[in-house]
């Protein structure tokens, strides 16, 4: 369990500035439009998952990588300032940090996204990030956090394995989910990975394959979760008026540990984590409109709380 003084998620892995353009369309070519707004904000899924986890009132530490310039600064001053522990992000010389710049379709709510990728994480078998995921209640991994996290696991003397959270929606090379405590890909993840097959073939084929809890998501027709006792739970999406989606993935993931953390049964981290991410589809960014607890119980069906507490992800 993690200490009074250690935050009780850390997360890792991507973590970058976003430059994002609303327009009425994508552009054609050499085509010059007027966007409705531009706006600069932070992103990268284990980065914006910290964000909506801290927002929501639960103790959030990410452990990455910024380049040591302008862009870097102002990627910490933002994870400060909502209240992220930075202390295990590497600020590494001579690379840039990772960037984006992201079109978001007005019309059709929709988005093309150019990155530059983010500087490459190694996870010291000693220092401060070793610290916050040796103590960590729980820690959670993106598609570039999962082999850093795995490697530390391997490399630290004598570790006990922390109750790892998986962010599958963006492909992991050679990713089978054997000890994933949490297993949260996409339902189109799970079709490339196990084939076209009915979702409650997909969710066994997942638990077979090792995970202790599968939950996927289905975007606007919200979640569906299973675990390895038979439990099976689902929760539909939350309406919205929708100005972007960018960001709403990585922030349904922090808000279903924030869930957990606050000590909610299976079906009541799925309606509060589907509430929170479309809640948060109300910015143009992915985190100015992250709700607050506050914010998301009040919108959570009350009757998805009376769930049996056997059905709480341990």
């Amino acid at each position: 369990m993690a200490s009074r003084h250690t935050p009780s998620i850390v997360f890792v892995g991507a973590v970058t500035l976003d430059a994002i353009a609303l327009v009425d369309h994508f552009p054609q070519v050499d085509e010059r439009q007027i966007a409705r707004a531009v706006r600069y904000a932070g992103g990268g899924p284990a980065a914006t998952a910290a964000v909506a986890a801290a927002r929501l009132g639960v103790p959030a530490a990410l452990v990455g990588v910024v380049g040591a310039d302008g862009e870097g600064e102002q990627i910490l001053a933002a994870l400060r300032a909502e209240g992220v522990d930075v202390s295990g992000v590497q600020v590494v010389p001579d690379r840039a940090s990772g960037a984006s710049v992201v079109i978001v379709d007005a019309g059709r709510g929709t988005r093309a996204i150019c990155t530059r990728p983010v500087p490459p994480l190694v996870i010291p078998a000693a220092g401060r990030a070793a610290e916050l995921l040796a103590d960590a209640a729980w820690v959670h991994v993106d598609h570039l956090g999962w082999q850093p996290v795995e490697d530390w696991i391997a490399s630290a003397a004598g570790p006990s394995r922390p109750r790892i959270s998986v962010d599958a929606g963006n492909p992991i090379a050679g990713f089978r989910p054997v000890g994933v405590a949490l297993y949260v890909p996409t339902v189109e993840a799970l079709v490339r990975a196990y084939g076209d097959l009915a979702v409650d073939d997909l969710l066994d084929a997942a638990l077979r394959d090792g995970a202790d809890t599968v939950v996927a998501t289905r975007g606007g027709a919200g979640s569906v979760a299973a675990t390895a006792d038979g439990t099976r739970v689902e929760a539909p999406g939350h309406p919205v008026r929708v100005v972007s989606t960018l960001g709403a993935g990585d922030v349904f993931h922090g808000a279903l540990l924030a869930a957990v953390a606050h000590g909610m049964p299976l079906q009541a981290c799925l309606h509060y984590a589907n509430v929170a991410a479309a809640l948060s589809c109300r910015g143009l960014d992915g985190r100015s409109a992250i709700p607050t607890h506050r914010e998301v119980l009040a919108a959570v069906p009350v009757a998805s709380t009376s769930s049996a507490r056997s059905e709480e992800i341990s």
